[in-house]
């Protein structure tokens, strides 16, 4: 669990003792490609901290058709965070787009960590303005970047994503059909030629 020791450690400062509290309410867990981590309509009571592997959470609209919203890579906490926060039922599904390694923090431990850590408070307000600030650019960019400028983003947001990835829900990610992803490649390639 070194890894996300050094996400906290990034954020608040804790001993030895307090982490070692915190992450006894923890467990590691793998979830196979295409795994649900959390699904729309239970409560999700868990946040997870991505120690390898990819993502996506994806909300289905009303005529069924499934957007992608985000993705969450290595040393990243994701969760669907408004169920989690105001245990309602999820909208969100997460879903592993590789053998994904996580480790699970339960309500308990979140709960054990406001309680008992130091800068707990702080660790959980410093995820959430980090997810704010993250949402609030991606609604920004939605619409006021063309869709080459948001394709020509992506792999700066999520590093190699285009070969971890299958085209279709990245293009799903930035508003577009996959055809117009398609000639956007093209675009950049003969661009660079």
């Amino acid at each position: 669990m070194k890894a996300v020791r050094a996400a906290i450690g990034s954020m608040i400062e804790a001993t030895e003792a307090e982490l070692n509290g915190f992450l006894a309410k923890a467990e590691r867990k793998t979830f196979a490609r295409k795994a649900l981590l959390s699904q729309p309509g239970k409560v999700a009571n868990e946040v997870f901290f991505i120690e390898q592997g990819i993502v996506r959470v994806t909300i289905t609209d009303l005529n069924g058709v499934e957007h992608t919203t985000h993705f969450a890579l290595e040393n990243q906490f994701i969760a669907d965070y408004r169920s989690f926060l105001l245990q309602q039922k999820a909208v969100y599904a997460l879903q592993a787009l590789e053998q994904t390694r996580a480790i699970i923090l339960p309500r308990s431990a979140i709960d054990w960590g406001y309680e008992h850590l130091k800068e707990g408070e702080k660790l959980g307000r410093t995820i959430a303005e980090y997810y704010f600030n993250y949402l609030d650019t991606r609604i920004e960019y939605l619409y006021t970047k063309s869709p080459k400028e948001r394709y020509d983003q992506i792999g700066e947001i999520f590093p190699n994503i285009h070969n971890r990835v299958p085209q279709h829900m990245i293009a799903s990610y930035l508003g577009i059909t996959p055809v117009h992803l398609s000639r956007l490649k093209k675009q950049g390639q003969s661009a660079s030629e």
